[in-house]
Protein backbone atom coordinates (compact mmCIF):
# COMPACT_ATOMS: atom_id res chain seq x y z
CA UNK A 1 0.00 0.00 0.00
CA UNK A 2 1.27 3.61 -1.25
CA UNK A 3 0.81 6.07 1.14
CA UNK A 4 0.66 9.31 0.24
CA UNK A 5 2.59 12.30 1.31
CA UNK A 6 0.35 14.79 3.81
CA UNK A 7 -0.40 18.09 1.43
CA UNK A 8 1.21 21.19 2.54
CA UNK A 9 -0.83 23.89 3.91
CA UNK A 10 -1.00 26.97 1.42
CA UNK A 11 -0.88 30.43 2.81
CA UNK A 12 -0.22 33.85 1.62
CA UNK A 13 3.55 34.83 2.23
CA UNK A 14 4.55 31.93 4.76
CA UNK A 15 2.37 33.45 7.67
CA UNK A 16 -0.10 31.24 9.13
CA UNK A 17 -3.79 31.64 9.42
CA UNK A 18 -3.12 31.77 13.47
CA UNK A 19 -0.76 34.74 12.81
CA UNK A 20 -2.74 36.16 10.12
CA UNK A 21 -5.67 36.34 12.83
CA UNK A 22 -3.21 37.42 16.20
CA UNK A 23 -1.58 40.18 14.16
CA UNK A 24 -5.10 41.35 12.87
CA UNK A 25 -6.70 41.23 16.20
CA UNK A 26 -3.44 42.88 18.01
CA UNK A 27 -3.95 45.69 15.69
CA UNK A 28 -7.10 46.13 16.37
CA UNK A 29 -6.53 46.29 19.49
CA UNK A 30 -3.79 48.46 19.40
CA UNK A 31 -5.68 51.16 16.91
CA UNK A 32 -8.51 50.59 19.72
CA UNK A 33 -6.19 51.92 22.52
CA UNK A 34 -4.44 54.78 20.82
CA UNK A 35 -8.13 55.72 20.12
CA UNK A 36 -8.83 55.64 23.33
CA UNK A 37 -5.72 57.95 24.34
CA UNK A 38 -6.20 60.33 22.10
CA UNK A 39 -9.89 60.71 23.19
CA UNK A 40 -9.09 61.30 26.59
CA UNK A 41 -6.45 63.60 25.51
CA UNK A 42 -8.78 65.55 24.04
CA UNK A 43 -12.09 64.85 25.37
CA UNK A 44 -13.87 63.60 22.55
CA UNK A 45 -15.11 60.23 23.59
CA UNK A 46 -15.45 57.64 21.61
CA UNK A 47 -15.10 59.35 18.50
CA UNK A 48 -11.28 58.74 17.98
CA UNK A 49 -12.11 55.06 19.27
CA UNK A 50 -14.77 54.22 16.83
CA UNK A 51 -12.43 55.94 13.85
CA UNK A 52 -9.40 54.27 14.40
CA UNK A 53 -11.31 50.98 15.18
CA UNK A 54 -13.21 51.44 12.00
CA UNK A 55 -9.85 52.62 9.53
CA UNK A 56 -7.92 49.22 11.39
CA UNK A 57 -10.61 46.92 10.27
CA UNK A 58 -11.20 48.12 7.01
CA UNK A 59 -7.53 48.46 6.19
CA UNK A 60 -7.39 44.37 7.46
CA UNK A 61 -9.90 43.53 5.07
CA UNK A 62 -8.79 45.63 2.30
CA UNK A 63 -4.82 43.89 2.99
CA UNK A 64 -6.26 40.06 2.73
CA UNK A 65 -8.26 40.92 -0.53
CA UNK A 66 -5.19 42.03 -1.63
CA UNK A 67 -2.99 39.00 -0.56
CA UNK A 68 -5.64 36.52 -1.51
CA UNK A 69 -6.12 38.06 -5.01
CA UNK A 70 -2.22 37.75 -5.18
CA UNK A 71 -2.37 33.92 -4.21
CA UNK A 72 -4.73 32.92 -6.49
CA UNK A 73 -3.09 34.84 -9.06
CA UNK A 74 -0.03 32.86 -8.84
CA UNK A 75 -1.51 29.68 -8.56
CA UNK A 76 -3.19 30.35 -11.60
CA UNK A 77 -0.07 31.39 -13.40
CA UNK A 78 1.42 27.80 -11.91
CA UNK A 79 -1.43 25.84 -12.81
CA UNK A 80 -1.67 27.01 -16.28
CA UNK A 81 2.37 26.62 -16.60
CA UNK A 82 1.26 22.56 -15.52
CA UNK A 83 -1.24 22.41 -18.61
CA UNK A 84 1.07 23.81 -21.00
CA UNK A 85 3.93 21.64 -19.92
CA UNK A 86 1.62 18.74 -20.60
CA UNK A 87 0.40 19.74 -23.30
CA UNK A 88 2.12 17.50 -26.45
CA UNK A 89 3.78 19.65 -28.65
CA UNK A 90 2.10 20.44 -31.97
Amino acid sequence: MKLLPPTPRVTGSGHTTSTQGMDAALTLVLFFVIGFGLDRWLGTTPWFMIALSLLAGVGYFVKFKYRYDAEMDRHETERQAKLDDARPPR
